[in-house]
C-alpha cells in the first residue's frame, strides 16, 4: 500500500479549495446536427440548452469513442463501461483488442476464471471456437485465434471445433481462402499430435451469426442452425473446398457466403455444439457478438426457435455488454486501473456522494473507481442506489428515476456534508436503446429537469457544476447511408438506430463558485473523457498527478 504522502496532491496555485462540485454524467447524450431524429434537440431541455451560450469558454465538445477511451479504432463506439473508466481514471487504459493481446502474450488468459471454467469440458467434451476469421483487427484477429487454439490444446483440449465467419469487409474480398488455408494447416498439425481439431461450419459475416443492434435475428439463426444443430443448405468435406466452391456462385463474396457445415464420409456434421461442450466466441469487439451471446446464454429466449438449447460452458473473449453482464463468463478481464481520481480525492479529504439508479449505479461507482467495488474511505463517501423499474421496457416509463436522482443529489448538495456530488442520469441511453423516438424525447426532457434541480442547489450553496456524458445515443436515432441521409430497409421503412454513436459529447462548467478567469483551453488537439478527471481535481483546488491526461481548463488573469 502506498504511503499517504504518495497520495498527497499539490494545491492548485490559482484555484481555491472547499467549493461543492456537482459532477453530472448524462448517459447516451451526444452532440449532433438538429433534425427530427435528434431526440435531445426535439425535447424541451432548457437547462442543457442554456449552457451552450458559454461556448467556447465554458461549453465545448470532447471525444467519447475510439482511441479516446482505449478502444482500438475510431470506428469503435464508446460505451458506458469504458466511458466511466476514462472519466474516473484520468488516463486512457487499453480496452478490447490490446487487452486480449496482453493477456495472450503473457499467458494470463489461461490462468483466468473464464478459461478455467471452459476447460472443465476438455476431458470429455468438445471446445468450440466461434468468430470472424481474418487479420482485419476490427472485430477479431486470426493470430489471437491461433494462440487460443494452441494454448487450449496444450492445456488438455482433446477435441476442438472452429466455426468460422468469413470477412471481406475489414479485409479484401477473396482473402477468406488464405485465412482458411492458414487455419487448416494449424489444425492439421494438431491432428498429427493426437488432437481431434477441425473446422466444423462457416458462412459470411453479414449473412451468418454476426448481426448487431437486433437488426435481423435470421442472421443469428442461420449461424445457430449450422453451429448448434449441424444443419445448413451446403455440406462439404473440408472448409477450403467449401469457401472456394461457394465463392464461384454468381455475385458471391466473402461477406455474404451462405452457411455451410463440414460433414464426415457418412454425411454427418463433424461438430455440432451439444450438451457438455465448451464454447468460446473469440471476437473482441462487442457489437456483433451480443445477439449471438444472448442465444447461447439466455434460457428464456424468444427471438427464434433454437430447436434445442444445449447445456454448455460458454465464455466470450471479453464481456460484450457490461449492463447486461453478457456473457457472464469471459476470458479477458477489464483493465487493471490504479490511482483513480476517486481514490486520490478520498486520500485528500474530499467527501464524495455518488448516486444513480440500478442500471447505471455500477458505472458511477464501480467503473468510475477503476473496476473496483466498495468505498475507498467509508467515512468520506456515500453511494446511493435507487432501484430501477423492473419487468418493463424503459420506453414504457421513459422518465425512469431521473427526478429521484436529481432530488438525492439536491439534498446531498444542500446538506453541506459533501465536496463532490456525482450522478449518472441514464435516460438518454436506456430509452434510446429501445428505438422509441417519442419516448426518448420524454426521457431527455426528464434528464434535463434533473439537471435543473441540481443546478438550483449548486446556485444556493455557491458551488460549481460540471456536466458531461459518457457516449452518444439519443442525439441520433436513425441509421444513415454514406451521404448522411436516413437509411431505409428493403421494404422502404426507416431503419431506427438503437445503438451508441460515434458523436462527441458536451462538457460544460459553471456555477457561482467558479473562479473568475476559468475557461476551457483551446490548445488541446482532441480532448476526450480522460481529460475530465484532472479538470475536476483542479476545480477541487488540486493539481492532478503528472501522468493524468491534461486538464481542460486554464485560469486567465
Amino acid at each position: 500500500m502506498a504511503t499517504s504522502s504518495a497520495w498527497k496532491l499539490d494545491d492548485h496555485p490559482k484555484l481555491p479549495k472547499g467549493k461543492t462540485i456537482a459532477l453530472i454524467v448524462l448517459d447516451g447524450w451526444g452532440e449532433s446536427a438538429p433534425d427530427q431524429y435528434n431526440c435531445i434537440h426535439n425535447a424541451p431541455t432548457p437547462a442543457m440548452d442554456s449552457l451552450k451560450h458559454g461556448a467556447p469558454d465554458t461549453w465545448t465538445l470532447i471525444k467519447a469513442h475510439g482511441t479516446a477511451v482505449g478502444l482500438p479504432t475510431e470506428d469503435d463506439m464508446g460505451n458506458s463501461e469504458v466511458g466511466h473508466n476514462a472519466l474516473g481514471a484520468g488516463r486512457i487504459f487499453a480496452q478490447g483488442a490490446k487487452l486480449c493481446d496482453k493477456a495472450l502474450a503473457s499467458g494470463k488468459i489461461f490462468d483466468g476464471e473464464g478459461f478455467k471454467y471452459v476447460s472443465e469440458s476438455f476431458e470429455k467434451s468438445t471446445l468450440h471456437l466461434v468468430g470472424l476469421l481474418s487479420d482485419g483487427g476490427v472485430h477479431s484477429r486470426i493470430d489471437q485465434l491461433q494462440l487460443l487454439i494452441k494454448g487450449s490444446a496444450e492445456r488438455g483440449a482433446k477435441r476442438i471445433r472452429v466455426h468460422i465467419l468469413t470477412d471481406g469487409r475489414d479485409v479484401l474480398d477473396g482473402s477468406s481462402v488464405g485465412f482458411v488455408e492458414t487455419l487448416e494447416a494449424d489444425l492439421a498439425t494438431l491432428r498429427e499430435n493426437g488432437v481431434d481439431a477441425q473446422i466444423a461450419s462457416g458462412g459470411g459475416r453479414m449473412y451468418v451469426t454476426l448481426d448487431r443492434y437486433e437488426n435481423d435475428w435470421e442472421v443469428v439463426k442461420r449461424g445457430w442452425d449450422a453451429q448448434v444443430l449441424g444443419e445448413a443448405p451446403h455440406k462439404f468435406k473440408n472448409a477450403v473446398e467449401a469457401v472456394k466452391t461457394l465463392r464461384k456462385e454468381p455475385g458471391a463474396n466473402d461477406q455474404y457466403l451462405p452457411p455451410f457445415v463440414i460433414v464426415d464420409d457418412s454425411g454427418k456434421a463433424v461438430g455440432p455444439i451439444v450438451d457438455g461442450d465448451a464454447v468460446v466466441t473469440f471476437n473482441f469487439r462487442a457489437d456483433r457478438m451480443v445477439m449471438h451471446a444472448k442465444a447461447l446464454e439466455y434460457e428464456d429466449f424468444d427471438k427464434f426457435d433454437r430447436v434445442r438449447f444445449p447445456k454448455i460452458r460458454y465464455a466470450g473473449m471479453l464481456q460484450y455488454d457490461g449492463e447486461l453482464k453478457l456473457p457472464s463468463r469471459y476470458l479477458v478481464s477489464p483493465p487493471e486501473i490504479d490511482r483513480t481520481s476517486g481514490e486520490y480525492l478520498a486520500h485528500n479529504g474530499v467527501r464524495t456522494f455518488a448516486c444513480s439508479e440500478t442500471v447505471k449505479f455500477g458505472h458511477v461507482t464501480f467503473f468510475w473507481n477503476g473496476n473496483r467495488s466498495g468505498y475507498f474511505n467509508e467515512k468520506l463517501e456515500e453511494y446511493v442506489e435507487i432501484p430501477s423499474d423492473s419487468g418493463i421496457s424503459f420506453n414504457v416509463q421513459p422518465k425512469m428515476k431521473a427526478l429521484e436522482i436529481g432530488e438525492k443529489a439536491r439534498d446531498a448538495i444542500l446538506s453541506g456534508k459533501f465536496d463532490q456530488v456525482r450522478v449518472n442520469i441514464p435516460n438518454g441511453d436506456m430509452v434510446g436503446h429501445t428505438g422509441d423516438i417519442e419516448a426518448t424525447v420524454v426521457a431527455c426532457e426528464a434528464a434535463d429537469l434533473a439537471v435543473k434541480m441540481i443546478f438550483d442547489a449548486i446556485e444556493q450553496v455557491k458551488g460549481i457544476y460540471v456536466v458531461t456524458a459518457d457516449h452518444g445515443n439519443a442525439e441520433d436515432m436513425v441509421k444513415r447511408d454514406k451521404s448522411g441521409k436516413p437509411a431505409l430497409d428493403k421494404e422502404g421503412k426507416l431503419q431506427i438506430l438503437t445503438s451508441h454513436t460515434l458523436k462527441p459529447v458536451p462538457i460544460a462548467i459553471g456555477g457561482p463558485g467558479l473562479s473568475q478567469g476559468v475557461r476551457f483551453r483551446k490548445d488541446l488537439e482532441t480532448p476526450g473523457l480522460a481529460n475530465v478527471a484532472a479538470t475536476v481535481m483542479n476545480l477541487h483546488g488540486f493539481v492532478a498527478p503528472d501522468d493524468y491526461e491534461p486538464t481542460l481548463i486554464e485560469v486567465v488573469e
